[in-house]
């Protein structure tokens, strides 16, 4: 609900208020942001911040207003040049060089609908469940408009932001930054969390306190980047998984992101995100506007668990659109670690049999099966079957896997080019570089230029006659380098520091037409697994391959990390063989499986190398998946705080709280301790629940069989899963053993199932 009353601007979620004044200067003061207030014209002033005098050396910010100093105030949005010296929310350069900015408050507007953007995604509404406030900002000595966007979530508790610059003047000027929003706190006791990491290491969970000076967490390898995730949380000091205060902040948006909390001089701490400023420059003409991506912010006082379940609902219904936002997704077999690019049709409908024999709904052919690629040095760009390694093209492949029951997909890097390459070789121009000199390389692949209108015509038409030359479910959208030496051979000189953003909007303008042509394919988005996993790629792919890294306990880390901010439905995740190509390590196939079946499930393994006992137990799994998927898929995700070290506990509950299940793993084994407790969250505390686990069989790395794993078996009320816990059976200390004891050694797990009676 959006309020507005004399110069009062109040936006409420069901939980929720944010709240901001117009001051007598014309400014806008921030006065709210967090647990939901009651307001009147009584306990407006109790709000407001009082100035009588000017404190120290600050400077006044006109004659006029000589105890106002900009330094010192909670701000909406905040510029150089008038005495706030912070992090700035605007910097622009004037046509006579000047960069002092003084935009001062014209007007509002409230509508029951969501805008549309020029060029780039958004939130969006289903039958008027959000409402926008615009607010109309005028520059002081010119004739640029600043428009202030805010949309309200009211059931999810989110409110999103985003800023629209107008150049209503006669002169170009050059924008240096602009952020999508801006958050001034009273003061810095807060903890600043983000998520870093690297290739098959991403969404590392990094805590610091900012207490004084300016902390950053950025992006520029032209992606939102593995390096540094766009979602980041600020919280108090004692906020756990389940009571605190925390907000949480994210960017619509695949490009160089920009998150940076300012603590001032007077502790006030100051978050700003929004487009990197780093190598930004945007030239804004007469007439012309820019957009920058939507900011999206939440506030929870139940912890962290509270905040994840408002993005994850946000993600889920505002961002996730079209055929499969509510849809099942299928079981696949990707065809990647089991062959590599070593791969002939032979080969692939063997192991797509073998997929089909177990119950897999979607065979993937991987890199590999086009022009002369047996390696990662040729053949991107030319997106043509092999006639070595597939002489029936996609069209024979796709028809003989459906034979098989199965649906097809297959593996693009649209964006890339290799030089040995048809494409290359006729359109080297096409490619970012610059002119006359030497370019970094990644992965032996250059990027085609996203810029060039010819470039995105080119990879719409070639992705349309691959995708409609056979029967294709599922495309997998890879993009395996970052950005280096930045230019566009479309742009002049002096609008270069347009290019990476301008990237971002002509590959948005690619996957925008794509989809719609296509609206049934189901896309799953990928950069060397998690390097551009973010809200902008989630508007038009519904899904992410989370990391190329599938070691169970390393991607139980990863998916933890993601889930902070984004619902599991949109997580890849695949089983794979051991020891596992990325780490080397031996981990159960029992916790393979249960780690990636709480995300969208799959396999990556070869399955035509299994023993007869392996492909039982990959068969039993997917039947449990298939039985549990709509809970998994899109039930509501907790963490739970685990006293234990070593140990990682999730509970997935159904949106209708029905049914539930819960995940138990251990890291390293710690010898004689016996006891162990599994608590559950998110259920009915006055619904009666059976508790059970599925009995497989637990063996050692040479395959022999060692043991049945233990029964659990209760029914009891939410409450006590949730407050108490269910006591496990005695955990295996070296001093006996029998069908009681639950063995649990190295990297074990348990899955958990609760039905609602």
């Amino acid at each position: 609900m959006i309020y507005v009353k004399d110069n009062l601007f109040a936006l409420h979620t069901e939980n929720v208020s944010y709240v901001f004044r117009v001051t007598d200067t014309l400014h806008l003061e921030h006065l709210h942001f967090g647990g939901k207030i009651t307001l009147d014209g009584d306990s407006i002033p109790a709000l407001m911040e009082k100035r009588e005098f000017l404190n120290g050396n600050l400077n006044a910010y006109d004659r006029e207003h000589g105890t106002l100093s900009l330094e010192n105030y909670l701000l909406e949005m905040s510029a150089y040049g008038k005495g706030d010296i912070r992090e700035p929310f605007v910097d622009i350069i004037y046509a006579d060089g000047s960069s002092t900015s003084d935009f001062l408050y014209d007007g509002y507007k409230v509508l029951h609908e969501k805008s549309e953007y020029d060029t780039l995604p958004g939130s969006y509404s289903d039958y008027g469940r959000s409402e926008q406030l615009i607010l109309y900002l005028k520059e002081r000595y010119s004739d640029i408009v600043m428009e202030l966007h805010y949309y309200v979530y009211e059931r999810c508790d989110v409110i999103c932001r985003s800023t629209k610059l107008r150049n209503e003047s006669m002169q170009a000027v050059t924008l240096k930054r602009l952020m999508s929003a801006q958050v001034d706190f009273d003061d810095s006791d807060y903890i600043f969390t983000h998520f870093n990491g690297a290739w098959i290491r991403e969404m590392n969970r990094v805590d610091n306190t900012v207490t004084a000076g300016r902390f950053v967490n950025a992006s520029y390898t032209g992606t939102s980047s593995s390096r540094a995730n766009p979602f980041v949380m600020l919280s108090r000091r004692e906020t756990s998984q389940n009571f605190g205060e925390c907000y949480g902040f994210n960017l619509i948006y695949s490009g160089n992101h920009y998150e940076a909390v300012d603590v001032g001089s007077f502790s006030k701490l100051r978050f700003v995100n929004g487009i990197n400023p780093q190598g930004f420059s945007y030239t804004v003409g007469p007439g012309e506007r820019f957009e920058a991506p939507e900011s999206v912010m939440s506030y929870s006082d139940k912890g962290f668990n509270g905040l994840s379940g408002n993005m994850h609902e946000f993600v889920r219904e505002h961002i996730v659109r079209g055929t499969w936002k509510y849809k099942e997704r299928p079981v696949l077999l990707n065809s990647w670690e089991a062959a590599y690019f070593d791969i002939n049709e032979e080969k692939l409908l063997r192991l797509a049999k073998a997929g089909a024999e177990v119950g897999v709904e979607l065979f993937v052919v991987d890199d590999g099966w086009f022009g002369e690629r047996n390696d990662d040095t040729s053949s991107l760009g030319d997106w043509k079957a092999s006639e070595k390694k597939l002489p029936g093209g996609i069209r024979g492949i796709a028809d003989k896997v459906k034979a098989l029951g199965l649906k097809f997909g297959i593996w693009v890097e649209p964006e890339m080019v290799n030089v040995n390459s048809r494409l290359y070789e006729m359109h080297p121009e096409w490619v970012v570089d610059i002119p006359g000199r030497t370019h970094s390389e990644g992965r032996n692949q250059r990027i085609l230029d996203m810029v060039n209108k010819d470039v995105q015509n080119y990879v719409i038409e070639t992705m349309s006659r691959l995708i409609s030359s056979a029967d294709i479910s599922y495309v997998k959208w890879d993009m395996n380098r970052t950005f280096t030496d930045y230019y566009s051979k479309c742009l002049p000189p002096e609008r270069q520091g347009e290019m990476a953003h301008r990237y971002v909007v002509g590959l948005y303008h690619c996957m925008k037409t794509l989809t719609g042509r296509f609206p049934d394919i189901l896309f799953e988005g990928c950069a060397s697994g998690g390097n551009r996993f973010d809200l902008g790629i989630l508007c038009y792919f519904p899904q992410i391959w989370a990391s190329d890294n599938t070691d169970a306990m390393c991607r139980a880390r990863i998916q933890e990390g993601y889930s902070y901010g984004y619902p599991m439905l949109a997580l890849g995740a695949h089983v794979s063989a051991c020891p596992n190509r990325q780490t080397l390590r031996n981990t159960p196939l029992w916790t393979r499986f249960n780690v990636a079946a709480f995300a969208l499930c799959g396999y990556e393994c070869n399955l035509c190398e299994m023993s007869e006992e392996e492909l039982e137990e990959v068969k039993e799994q997917i039947d449990i998946y298939k039985e549990w998927r709509s809970v998994l898929q899109f039930g509501d995700f907790y963490r739970y705080d685990e006293n234990g070290a070593g140990y990682v506990s999730w509970t997935c509950v159904g949106r209708d709280k029905r049914y539930a299940a819960g995940l138990l793993l251990q890291g390293l084994a710690q010898p004689n301790m016996p006891d162990k407790r599994f608590v559950a969250r998110g259920l009915r505390p006055d619904a009666k629940y059976h508790f059970y686990n599925i009995k497989f069989k637990i063996r050692s790395d040479s395959g022999n069989m060692q043991a049945d794993t233990e029964t659990e078996d209760y029914h009891v009320y939410g409450d006590v899963l949730m407050n108490s816990g269910v006591r496990l059976s005695q955990g295996f200390a070296a001093t006996g053993y029998n069908e009681r004891v639950r063995v649990f050694p190295d990297f074990a797990s348990r899955i958990y199932f609760m039905e609602e009676e």
